[in-house]
């Protein structure tokens, strides 16, 4: 298994946490939902693993390339 970090894409606000740590996800799902001038920029997992821990909290701002969550890959 193989731990990856999940980075902002964008400088926005996190609007919405979809999957909290612990969650089991498919390649694709939503772990959360960035929101950037009226935009809504999901945050998907890129493989099917787990969520292991979210580094950042509803209604808090991030900033592009900031780290937001830790995945493990299956």
């Amino acid at each position: 298994m193989t731990t990856e970090t999940i980075r902002s894409e964008i400088t926005g606000t996190v609007w919405k946490i979809v999957a909290e740590a612990g969650a089991e996800l498919e390649a694709d799902d939503t772990i959360m939902i960035l929101e950037s001038m009226k935009m809504e920029i999901p945050v998907l997992a890129p493989e099917a693993g787990r969520v292991l821990k979210l580094l950042v909290a509803e209604g808090a701002p991030v900033r592009e390339g900031q780290e937001v969550a830790v995945f493990e890959e299956e």
